[in-house]
């Protein structure tokens, strides 16, 4: 896996003799110093505020598309609905209805002879390594029935597929299929891997693509999972597209009408053609206390000391929760996850994060904070955040930003909702707009940029949804981290809206308000 930080180890300062500071005064609001040494800016100080923009090694922060595993747990109907991290399902060919999911698993219903139904996710995705479960409810009569896993999908007539037949002899046989351009070619022959399928028996299929190179095998649930893959090619032909399930009923057959049951479908990992990168030199500290605009000679030796300091800041804490971030405990909190891969929230009954989990739901902790306040860990939440839960970890938990709950807003603690910390957050406000997008212009990497994205919220205007300024991408994009729904846990790519403050996608419009604490 792509590590989520790397460190330029050329820029990786030294420790020489204390260099000359100068400062300079930059008017507001708000109100900067900056710090120059003899290469160049050195230090941002915001007045107001406690964090500290640093120059320091050059780092490069990448994201690849979130695993997700859709178990089905969930009863719907028209449509298989939300994945629980991969995206909605979208179908193609028959009516809404031919789609359902009920007693753990997504249902296609075949209704007529020489038809087939498709059903994918919206990712868009090359390299790719999936697998499915799946059943048939009746026997096929008259002529086969089968079910494929489809990716690099792009509609029902550009995909590869590794399709799984079961004849009405109970043979089951597995074929690799390239449709393009509605022209369908196999690329895997016909091979038969096993026998004697009665209806019920659960069928697994994993394919995996790399490259050009395509593989997939398939085995019967209850037996280990082969070592070798029954078909491995290399084709070119197929660009990025989302992965499916594809059911089709061959002409002839006389079982119709009858099922296809998807018992779960597991991306186990995926990779963007042009996944975010961004590269800069920007760490992330805090004073102690908001900078009260007096440079002193305790401050010129905090900022020397933060020039060598490589220990984690704002922006690497905030990595340590996006997809592919390693697990990390705490002894001293009795072994609760203190860091790694989070979720949104636990999934409600149609497959959808719920909001709702803090910082310490994520550790599975109650907690009390030092005004009173207490709150009991969420059932279900352990790790879990919702998108201010995030921004409270990194910024609260880690950086030391005192936390409040639902009282106490005096611009110092950090409040629990999104609402409260827009006006009364802690540092300062960099900008902000009614109705539009502020202008960019005093963005600083770290600041928390807050929104109004939920056109559903009873209240017009109301601030929403947070996250964390990360930086300029590699095509000159401002992208921001933030836990969201549709990936289920924080993200700074573009499942579920672009996660850019700039163009025309759902934050960027709906930006309200830059707070830098």
């Amino acid at each position: 896996m792509t590590p989520l930080i790397t460190i330029d180890s050329r820029t990786s300062p030294h420790r020489p003799p204390p260099r000359p500071l100068t400062v300079e005064r930059e008017g507001g609001p708000p109100e900067l110093l900056r710090v120059h040494d003899d290469q160049g800016l050195l230090a941002t100080l915001t007045v107001g505020a406690r964090t500290v923009a640093m120059r320091g090694p050059v780092r490069t922060f990448t994201e690849q598309k979130r695993p997700f595993h859709d178990t089905f747990d969930r009863t719907r109907a028209n449509g298989w609905g939300a994945s629980g991290g991969g995206g909605s399902w979208s179908n193609a060919n028959g009516t809404d209805a031919n789609y359902s999911v009920a007693g753990g698993a997504g249902i296609i219903t075949m209704t007529a002879a020489n038809s087939s139904r498709h059903t994918s996710v919206i990712n868009n995705i090359t390299d790719t390594d999936a697998r499915l479960s799946w059943s048939l409810d009746v026997m096929p009569t008259g002529n086969a029935s089968s079910l494929a896993l489809s990716f690099a999908y792009t509609s029902v007539n550009s995909q590869y597929r590794a399709r799984l037949s079961v004849l009405t002899s109970g043979t089951v046989q597995l074929i690799l299929e390239r449709e393009a351009s509605g022209n369908t070619t196999t690329i895997g022959a016909l091979t038969t891997v096993g026998t004697g399928y009665t209806a019920g028996d659960v069928w697994h299929i994993r394919v995996q693509r790399k490259g050009t190179t395509l593989r997939c095998r398939a085995w019967k649930d209850g037996t280990a999972e082969p070592a070798t893959w029954l078909h491995e090619v290399t084709d070119a032909t197929l660009g990025a597209g989302r992965i499916g399930v594809r059911g089709l009923a061959s002409s002839g057959s006389t079982a119709v009408p009858f099922q296809f049951r998807v018992h779960d479908i597991q991306l186990y990992s995926g990779a963007w053609p042009d996944p975010p990168v961004i590269t800069h030199d920007t760490w992330i500290r805090l004073l102690d206390e908001p900078y009260d605009g007096q440079w002193t000679p305790a401050l010129a030796a905090r900022v020397r000391a933060w020039a060598y300091d490589t220990t984690p800041d704002a922006l690497a804490y905030a990595m340590m929760y996006v997809t592919g971030a390693p697990p990390v405990t705490d002894p001293a909190l009795a072994g609760a996850r203190i860091a790694g891969q989070s979720a949104y929230g636990p999934l409600d009954g149609a497959g959808v994060p719920v909001e709702g989990s803090d910082f310490h739901d994520y550790m599975g902790r109650d907690w009390a904070f030092p005004n009173g306040e207490t709150r009991e860990a969420g059932a279900g939440e352990t790790g879990c955040m919702d998108c201010s839960g995030y921004v409270r970890m990194v910024y609260g938990y880690h950086m030391g930003i005192p936390m409040v709950r639902l009282q106490d807003f005096d611009g110092i603690n950090l409040p629990r909702i999104t609402k409260d910390i827009g006006p009364s957050g802690p540092g300062v406000i960099v900008a902000q707009a009614e109705g539009a997008a502020p202008p960019l212009t005093g963005l600083q990497i770290g600041d928390v940029p807050l929104f109004d994205a939920d056109s559903d919220d009873a209240v017009s205007g109301q601030l929403d949804h947070n996250g964390i300024y990360l930086g300029p991408d590699q095509n000159g994009h401002h992208r921001f981290a933030n836990s969201r729904k549709t990936p289920n846990g924080p993200t700074f790519a573009d499942v579920g809206g672009s996660s850019r403050l700039d163009g025309t996608g759902t934050y960027a419009t709906t930006l309200r308000l830059i707070r830098r604490f």
